[in-house]
């Protein structure tokens, strides 16, 4: 089975690494499911994942030593040849420090050792230290970021610039994660142990040095987030996961790579703390640093599964067995491990971005115990990547492991890590081009020789004298696993009792269920609230439907209402969706455009602004737009076959707004001949300038059936052109992605008419405030995830109130009540971005902290 699973492994890196070199190589990263790279400020921005792009092609450089572990040497030997001739670091881009630190630094560090390493094999004799050289020239550009007086870096630099001065664009920045200072050491100290030059070392020493000095003296833990001036503590939270993981990792593994005993004797001070206060076998639960036996949250993030890989470093093969064991089970739950889960092993936040930290601490334990139950895991992650992740241009993200929804992505970790301890857990000692006992890996899987410790770096080593050592702190460090273990079922019987809570807590789904009663019976993309049978099954889910005034509909789940517990489940299920549906459509959002009235008496005077449609001819590609005569279809709502069709052939439709999907209407006027449609809110006073931009969605499947243009207006601004059409019979109007120069239609000396005061449409209008993507992820029965989503007009609520069918927290009906912004589920889901507010403070309080804590999380490793 091994030597299956490993040629599984190379087959799966090569569909990977190919299609990031055809689709999208030199940019950053690989956009899997449309097959193109992802360039930075030419793609829609993230926020703070992206600044792990610096257009230096990161994949690429976070490949290479990748290349040279999978006995891939010519590729390997081409990819350095590469980064050598196009590669530049010079960018004016603001990047992260800890990203370009451990990715990009570690990434030519790593590719150095493996050339260095092929070189003196009487291969690359060509290779002059390039990579080094670029390695220090990145090194240089970085330093600024450390100018501060605790020695703290920035959290980011600008390349070109630094981080003083205006044309930076950074260097305000009060604020960084404990991760983002604490995990630089092995990257600078190796590049001065290579170079020669302690500055590098010196700086990485100082940054560690005042993160220890501030830790909390009484309990011996370090809070999320550090003010880099003060060092005062801004999260007081701490934990094993995001935005503290790999400090604790690299005080270990600096004591590994560099000798220093200082290194072991901290990481050691910490790790009892860590099994005292937040090791709650098998959970890891952060805590307050100042009062450690209060627990800080009721969830986990996946980034703590990288720690039982370093807890068999640290020699403590018990917990790190039991924390496996429970992530594990929670892994096949959900396919993949949620980026957050609660302590009932349900999912939180629902994204996976194909992270490596459980492949990492799999391959470590089989490592330590030669157990075959690891390489079954290791073999459970292939089939799933392969499953559910793979796609024909790459592997994608999971958006919801839930629901099994993509995100058009592929992090450079996913290449740099995930591939190298797959196949390192599968291959057997013959397999491997070196020894890589000689070599430590880094939070990123780079690989440096251990030969660095005999480098000479005096000036750096003088920095750790003075503080005593105690024998104590080296205890229970590397034992021989075959005396701690001598019996070879001790543990699977570790491993029994956890699988058995992770069951009773969340039980498996069975293969076979009634309708309503299992996989959910009804999509979120798929419902309307006119449908009867669509009713009867939310009825089965516990879900209720309620007319407001307006027009719209609000849903309430009420658990305890639902037919059984499974359908309970359905029913959140089914929530979660309308929820994720919604913010999918938020991050999907376009720019308005315009529909200008071009005929007489107006001649593009008047420019009314109007949202856009997520499907059919997109206007902003068009450089003339769409001309012609507007009419009213038969009937208004287009949610038939047009009874006027020989009158809206070749002209724009006019549509209510109503009663049917919008791509159904576009497909029926399409079908009568029309050459475009103007949807008109049938939501009386209605308009663009009190409410947030609507956009179109489709109905869920695929609408490349739809070529014409499609527009939405609002009632007030509908209202003039058919008051238009009504004074004036035949109103010809211009579809645009803006308004066109009305110098064009209109002479000076034309006089102005009264419609002429209504908007005019200004290119670049941002319709809607950017909301944080994370917020989508919030499990719906947690008090804390009661933030506002708005899907075309429908307000999702859920009310819990009994644990026993849920498995969450109580919320009761006045106080708790999650709210929703109103989504009308008549028609497609759009996006307006108004958000409500929560009106309990301490479940705003809540959410802003779970909000923050997913935004440490992606600046953390994403």
């Amino acid at each position: 089975m091994p030597l299956l699973l490993r040629n599984q492994v190379l087959e799966m890196f090569d569909h990977a690494y190919q299609n990031y070199m055809d689709h999208a190589y030199p940019a950053d990263e690989l956009m899997p499911l449309t097959c193109r790279g992802r360039v930075r400020g030419l793609e829609p921005s993230r926020g703070d994942v992206d600044d792990a792009l610096g257009k230096f092609s990161l994949t690429l450089i976070d490949t290479l030593d990748t290349l040279a572990l999978l006995n891939k040497m010519a590729e390997f030997e081409e990819a350095v040849r590469r980064v050598v001739t196009d590669v530049r670091l010079d960018n004016d881009i603001v990047v992260s420090v800890f990203e370009t630190n451990i990715r990009v630094l570690g990434g030519l560090l790593g590719g150095h050792s493996m050339a260095v390493m092929l070189k003196e094999s009487g291969r690359m004799v060509w290779y002059q230290d390039e990579l080094l050289h670029m390695a220090k020239d990145l090194g240089l550009r970085l330093l600024p970021a450390f100018n501060t007086s605790s020695g703290l870096p920035y959290p980011r630099v600008n390349l070109r610039f630094g981080v003083r001065g205006p044309e930076t664009r950074t260097g305000t920045e009060t604020d960084t994660c404990t991760a983002c200072a604490g995990t630089i050491i092995l990257e600078f100290a190796a590049l001065s142990r290579f170079t020669g030059d302690p500055t590098f070392e010196a700086h990485a020493r100082r940054a560690l040095d005042f993160l220890w000095e501030k830790r909390q003296r009484n309990s011996n833990l370090v809070g999320t987030t550090i003010n880099i001036h003060s060092g005062e503590w801004i999260r007081r939270d701490s934990g094993v996961g995001a935005g503290i993981d790999s400090y604790y990792e690299y005080l270990m593994k600096a004591y590994i790579l560099l000798g220093d005993d200082q290194f072991l004797q901290r990481f050691n001070t910490h790790y009892a703390s860590i099994m005292k206060y937040i090791s709650q076998p098998p959970l890891l639960l952060d805590v307050h640093i100042h009062k450690p036996l209060l627990p800080a949250r009721t969830w986990m993030d996946s980034l703590l599964a990288f720690f039982p890989g370093l807890q068999v470093l640290k020699g403590d093969i018990r917990p790190a067995i039991e924390t496996h064991e429970m992530l594990y089970q929670v892994t096949k739950k959900h396919n993949f491990l949620p980026e957050a889960f609660t302590t009932d092993f349900r999912v939180h936040w629902a994204q996976h971005p194909l992270r490596p930290e459980f492949a990492e601490s799999t391959y470590f334990l089989y490592k330590a115990t030669r157990d075959p139950y690891y390489l079954e895991v290791g073999r459970t992650i292939l089939e799933n990547l392969n499953r559910f992740a793979r796609v024909p241009c790459g592997f994608a993200a999971m958006k919801d492991v839930r629901t099994g929804s993509h995100e058009d992505r592929m992090d450079s970790f996913f290449l740099a890590e995930m591939f190298k301890y797959l196949f390192l857990l599968f291959a057997e000692e013959e397999d491997l081009p070196f020894n890589v006992e000689d070599y430590v890996f880094t939070t990123e899987a780079h690989l440096l020789p251990l030969s660095l410790s005999t480098a000479s770096n005096s000036q750096a080593a003088k920095l750790f004298a003075g503080e005593e050592l105690d024998d104590s702190n080296f205890e229970w460090t590397c034992p021989n696993t075959r005396l701690l273990f001598p019996d070879p079922a001790f543990p699977r019987n570790l491993r029994e009792p956890i699988r058995s809570a992770v069951d009773k807590s969340c039980p498996r789904p069975t293969t076979h269920r009634e309708p309503g009663m299992g996989h959910p019976p009804l999509r979120a993309q798929d419902f309307m609230a006119n449908n009867p049978e669509h009713l009867e099954l939310l009825r089965r889910m516990g879900v209720s439907l309620i007319h407001l005034k307006d027009g719209r509909v609000q849903l309430v789940q009420h658990a305890t209402q639902a037919v059984s517990a499974v359908a309970a489940e359905d029913g959140m299920r089914f929530m979660q969706e309308m929820m994720e549906l919604s913010s999918q459509q938020q991050k999907e959002q376009l720019p308005p455009r315009a529909v200008q009235i071009v005929s007489h008496p107006f001649f593009g005077r008047v420019v009314l602004t109007a949202g856009p449609a997520q499907f059919g001819m997109d206007l902003y590609k068009s450089n003339s737009g769409v001309r012609g005569f507007v009419t009213v279809a038969e009937p208004y709502n287009g949610c038939s076959v047009l009874s006027n069709g020989e009158i809206v052939a070749g002209r724009i439709a006019l549509l209510q707004r109503g009663q049917c999907m919008f791509a159904e209407k576009a497909r029926h006027i399409q079908k009568a001949g029309a050459i475009g449609g103007i949807v008109i809110d049938d939501n009386e006073g209605s308009s663009s300038d009190t409410a947030p931009l609507f956009q179109m969605a489709g109905d869920g499947r695929n609408t490349d059936d739809v070529t014409l243009p499609l527009l939405f207006l609002f009632h007030k601004e509908g209202n003039i052109l058919l008051e238009a059409l009504k004074e004036y019979r035949e109103v010809e109007v211009l579809l645009s992605d803006k308004a066109r120069d009305r110098g064009e239609m209109l002479s000076e000396t034309e006089p102005r008419h009264e419609y002429e005061k209504m908007l005019i449409f200004e290119e670049g209008m941002d319709g809607a405030e950017e909301e944080d993507c994370s917020t989508e992820e919030k499990d719906h029965t947690s008090p804390a995830s009661s933030e506002p989503v708005d899907q075309s007009q429908v307000t999702t609520q859920e009310q819990t109130t009994d644990d026993s069918v849920v498995g969450q927290e109580s919320v009761q009906p006045a106080e708790g009540l999650g709210s929703y912004d109103p989504v009308d589920v008549g028609e497609e889901p759009a996006v307006d971005g108004d958000y409500s507010s929560q009106s309990d403070d301490s479940l705003v309080a809540d959410w802003q902290e779970d909000l923050e804590a997913f935004k440490q999380m992606e600046k953390d490793e994403l």
